[in-house]
């Protein structure tokens, strides 16, 4: 067993994921290690939202970008597996993925955040699985099967119920949901132009370098709010949380799990990130969502959830070996 296995099982111990075991008067049921080693990526994601909202407090968004990035890049390096090398050819790809998946969205979430709150932010995060079929169809050139069609025009029904409200709310909010949505529709491209490259070398080398890339870059816009800022220990120590797992731990868990159960059954993590940034948005910071926006956000996870059947239904007929099947389904947020 790798060294990165053991840590999130131990994780898992900790938490009590080792084998729980509950009763209910319906009868009993168990949630396994591997079960809930799925959901840590989702949980965590869920909650960068809320951990942006709160660092804000102390530092501009540049800097916010940066920090996570650098925090996330220590921690990934920690683990053996993520220092497996990379052939210098593929640098070009890595650079490009480095920028598509994490220096420009990762950058975009802070700025939204000052015009729209972190509960939407993060259910409008629903559209990534979305954004990458749209993507993954327009690269293949041909129509999607029925279910596929389905699954992407509820999707988007949903996206639109969603950032409806915030038309009628100013400017400002309509400039954070597009900015958000340019971050999804980022993300769509790279986890596409991520797939051959993750098959190659294995996702968490690839993560490891396309952060090294993000970082260099955002260093410029964020060292000066760095060093501007003024901290405060919830600030301070929900960066350090965002950083750590959010762009570490997250992406080590989501390895692992894929490993253990397949990438499919990994990628339902992302099913957790709308429910979960909206709980703690309503929660911890007391925001205000539309109902129809909450509404939405179901529609669309719904939607996910028929394109996902899909690919269940495509791997069952193709029956692929477990190396060929991509590691980093999910997408951070």
């Amino acid at each position: 067993m790798r060294i990165h296995e053991h840590f999130l099982l131990a994780l898992a111990a900790v938490l009590g994921m080792n084998e729980l075991r509950h009763r209910s008067s319906w009868g009993g049921f168990v949630v396994s290690a591997d079960c809930l080693l799925v959901a840590i990526p989702g949980l965590i994601w869920g909650a960068s939202f809320l951990f942006i909202a709160e660092g804000l407090k102390a530092i501009g968004p540049n800097g916010i970008t940066f920090v996570r990035l650098f925090i996330g890049l220590a921690t990934l390096a920690l683990f053996p597996a993520a220092r497996k090398p990379v052939e210098w050819s593929a640098w070009p790809g890595v650079a490009l993925v480095g920028v598509l998946w994490f220096a420009f969205p990762l950058s975009m979430f802070p700025f939204a955040e000052q015009r729209v709150s972190s509960a939407l932010t993060g259910m409008l995060n629903a559209v990534v699985p979305l954004s990458t079929a749209i993507v993954a169809t327009a690269i293949a050139g041909k129509v999607p099967e029925r279910r596929v069609i389905m699954g992407l025009t509820l999707g988007l029904i949903g996206a639109g119920l969603v950032a409806w409200p915030t038309i009628h709310e100013g400017h400002s909010s309509v400039v954070g949901v597009s900015l958000i949505l340019a971050a999804v529709i980022s993300y769509g491209f790279a986890l596409n132009l991520a797939r051959p490259l993750q098959q190659q070398y294995g996702a968490l080398p690839l993560i490891l370098r396309a952060q090294v890339v993000a970082v260099v870059l955002t260093a410029p816009l964020g060292v000066p709010d760095v060093l501007a800022a003024r901290w405060t220990p919830v600030p301070f120590f929900s960066l350090l949380m965002l950083g750590a797992f959010g762009t570490g731990i997250a992406f080590v868990a989501l390895a692992t799990a894929a490993g253990r159960v397949g990438a499919t059954r990994a990628s339902s993590a992302a099913f957790l990130i709308p429910p979960v940034a909206l709980l703690l948005g309503v929660l911890v910071r007391g925001e205000y969502v539309a109902t129809l926006s909450i509404i939405g956000s179901a529609v669309c996870v719904a939607g996910a959830w028929l394109m996902r059947r899909a690919q269940i239904g495509r791997e069952r007929e193709v029956k692929p070996s477990p190396s060929s099947v991509p590691v980093a389904e999910s997408c951070e947020s």
